[in-house]
């Protein structure tokens, strides 16, 4: 707590200078989105709640992870609030569009379809998915090729790339889409389904929640994506601004300190709160 502290001062002291330096009255007269958050002292950026490692809900039920201390950060620089407005991931472009967030931040993948709508700054991260499968990916050497079968049922979000690649690599399956992670999960475990498909380290939290379930991770990773901060389009002042923060993150060792705390190892999970228990 101490140490999070001391970081939202620091970053206070120094990012402030910079945004007086980036902000003449003029440009924010100019800026739509930069203007409206100015004047509500409010920084609204949309996550899902349910991305670890992030973005999901703790034990104590806030919302924790990477994507919510970057979001932090970016907020303590402006010297906004910051408001975080779970939502559920297949809706947020569409809030993002209709004003009802200021920018997206929940593992969102950068894809020339998105960026036809919206702009993206980054990317700030990587991130690999694969598929999470019964028990049979143990013992034998399985491609993806083998899931492209009429009577192969694959469960992905919806409007994620995960949904995307099954569409466009496994278009003989049957693609079911879902809202939530924990639904394709139970699908999964019930046998409803066959395959998941979703960010690597989904799948090894529920391999890790379901240790009798004979649940097994398809290596190597299917995909790696460039993962970026989703703002509006029409809005290039504030565009800059936030680029500038994060090359400034980067640059000062804050976005290589996150990536490391919550991508590089897997201490989040014991902070994880368990929807099966719920």
């Amino acid at each position: 707590m101490h140490n999070s502290l001391k970081q939202r001062g620091l970053l206070a002291g120094l990012f402030l200078v910079l945004i007086a330096a980036l902000l003449p009255v003029a440009a924010v007269a100019e800026s739509p989105v930069l203007s409206e958050v100015i004047a509500n002292d409010i920084l609204r950026v949309g996550m899902s709640a349910d991305q670890p490692p992030f973005t999901f809900r703790s034990r104590t039920g806030s919302v924790v992870g990477f994507d919510v201390e970057l979001a932090r950060a970016m907020a303590v620089a402006m010297n906004l609030e910051l408001k975080i407005v779970a939502i559920p991931f297949g809706e947020l472009l569409t809030a993002l569009e209709q004003g009802r967030v200021d920018m997206v931040m929940s593992g969102v993948a950068i894809t020339p379809q998105r960026a036809s709508k919206v702009t993206f700054i980054g990317p700030y991260t990587l991130s690999a998915k694969s598929l999470l499968t019964t028990a049979r990916v143990k013992e034998a050497e399985i491609s993806t090729a083998e899931f492209n079968h009429p009577e192969v049922r694959v469960v992905a979000l919806e409007n994620s790339t995960s949904a995307l690649f099954v569409e466009q690599n496994l278009p003989e399956a049957s693609l079911y889409a879902i809202k939530y992670y924990n639904e394709g999960i139970q699908e999964l475990l019930s046998g409803k389904i066959d395959a998941m498909v979703a960010d690597i380290p989904i799948l090894k939290l529920a391999m890790l929640r379901n240790p009798e379930a004979g649940l097994g991770i398809i290596e190597p990773p299917i995909a790696v994506e460039p993962i970026g901060i989703a703002i509006p389009g029409n809005d290039a002042q504030f565009a800059n601004l936030v680029r500038n923060f994060l090359t400034a993150f980067e640059k000062t060792g804050l976005t290589s300190a996150l990536r490391k705390r919550w991508l590089e190892n897997d201490d989040w999970i014991a902070a994880a709160a368990d929807p099966t228990n719920e």
